[in-house]
């Protein structure tokens, strides 16, 4: 296979991302990767490498009186893991602008064309999600876990700059943030002679920690309650809920990044979530323009576009009322109907934006029946301060509040909808001891990467996936 690279010390570049960057041309060189594809002539054979550094590949010719034919043949199939060896020269009359011509290569692990999933072709999504664990050889989904990581470091970024402090909130909790009761159980007791007290109900207090415990759908309770101490706050984690939907717009497992800020009002926090949409699409177009043009270009021609119209438009608000009024008066026929104090709907939700406002839309104070517990009563006591933005081709993507601060009325609210207040005791306690007027809202990580990716199944935009009956 050639002379072995350590004859001749060649400079080992990190990545092929690397080499586009800064050329090393005429350098004798060993670059790692896997092959994509190969074609073979009578004099040399061409391989594509990647490496998962950039959507580009490098170009490595092999001479066949330097490598012999029938040894490639054997080796460099699709897949294949190698590290190959040569010098990096210009080719200025052909597409690519350098080529490696190699003089040897070292077969890490090879992938037997006969069983290798991924062939010289564009694979289906839903296909790909059956092979998640090959997913990322694809360059799709390198260019959308690529964006997903950079989305993540720009949300830290984005609080830092603005003095939140990053907090860290449990995942096994008590307590069902949302009061709609669909969670994960947590349990060491065994499932096949569960212990029962003499009325027939579970003892929960013979499990672990002596009472149910749940995977958390939220750290907005205990982000409330740290808020009340260090005044702005976020957390950025997995969380679970338990919803046996097959849309493509949800998930079992996903991410939610939760600010919340002591002395804000719903005013101030609709400008914040409208900010950070604005700084992450800016933030993606700034560094992964490369990933944004294959995805144009691979699946929604408008997301180019799309996205920096985003950035630079102002979002309409509108109350709910309003809302419901426009959609009344739309001329259009909904499958849900649209009636005051009925949930807005995707269809709905995509009308405001993609025909009504053609921009993103933030829908404020809704009715109090619709909503969460924990969401402020306004002075009519019909509707809550609450808001939604809304995205062109996704629908929801920050939901959030103006929180209830005041104890008694919090309290009521929460009886009267059958809560068991004693595992929000120390929720309530943040009432009782200096309460103060704060907010927060929820930022869906994988409906976010939907728009940034022009994507449609959220289950594309995180690497392993877990829904209702699946795990990718």
């Amino acid at each position: 296979m050639g002379k072995a690279p350590g004859l001749y010390a060649p400079v080992l570049r990190e990545t092929i991302a690397d080499l586009y960057r800064d050329p090393p041309l005429g350098q004798r060189l060993a670059v790692e990767g896997w092959v994509r594809t190969r074609r073979t002539t009578r004099a040399m054979s061409f391989v594509e490498l990647q490496d998962g550094s950039t959507l580009r590949a490098l170009q490595v010719v092999l001479p066949h009186d330097q490598v012999a034919r029938e040894r490639i043949e054997a080796d460099l199939h699709t897949g294949a893991g190698v590290q190959v060896w040569g010098q990096l020269v210009a080719t200025p009359d052909r597409p690519q602008p350098f080529e490696l011509v190699a003089e040897g290569y070292q077969l890490y692990g090879p992938a037997d064309p006969a069983t290798y999933p991924l062939q010289k072709k564009q694979h289906s999504l839903e296909f790909l999600r059956e092979i998640a664990y090959l997913r990322p050889r694809t360059r799709t989904f390198q260019a959308v876990f690529r964006l997903r990581s950079s989305a993540s470091f720009a949300i830290h970024q984005y609080f830092h700059e603005r003095g939140f402090v990053y907090v860290h909130t449990p995942i096994l909790t008590p307590s069902d943030c949302e009061g709609a009761g669909q969670l994960f159980q947590v349990t060491t007791l065994p499932l096949g002679a569960v212990p029962r007290r003499a009325d027939g109900t579970v003892a929960f207090e013979e499990d672990f920690f002596g009472r149910p415990a749940y995977l958390t759908v939220s750290g907005q309770l205990e982000g409330e309650m740290l808020a009340m101490g260090l005044g702005r706050i976020y957390t950025f984690g997995p969380t679970f809920r338990a919803e046996p939907s097959h849309t493509p717009r949800h998930l079992a497992e996903f991410w939610m990044i939760e600010p919340e800020m002591a002395f804000y009002d719903l005013e101030r926090t609709m400008d914040l979530a409208e900010d950070l949409l604005k700084y992450l699409i800016r933030h993606a177009l700034r560094h992964h323009y490369e990933e944004l043009a294959f995805l144009t270009e691979r699946y929604e021609p408008s997301l180019l576009a799309e996205l920096e119209a985003t950035k630079e438009s102002a979002f309409l608000r509108l109350s709910y009322t309003e809302a419901v009024d426009i959609l009344a008066r739309s001329g259009k026929t909904f499958q849900y109907p649209v009636e005051w104090g009925a949930d807005l709907q995707a269809e709905h939700e995509r009308y405001l934006v993609e025909e009504y406002a053609q921009r993103p839309v933030i829908v404020y104070n809704y009715p109090e029946a619709i909503k969460a517990f924990y969401m402020r009563l306004n002075p009519d006591e019909r509707t809550v301060a609450a808001f939604d933005v809304l995205f062109p081709r996704i629908g929801e993507v920050i939901g959030g509040s103006q929180r209830e601060e005041r104890y008694d009325l919090l309290r009521r609210r929460m009886q009267a909808r059958g809560m068991d207040l004693s595992a929000y005791e120390a929720y309530l306690s943040t009432r009782r001891f200096g309460s103060v007027p704060h907010s927060g809202f929820g930022l869906g990580l994988e409906r976010l990467l939907l728009f940034l990716t022009g994507l449609t199944n959220v289950r594309d935009v995180i690497p392993f996936f877990r829904a209702a009956g699946q795990m990718g």
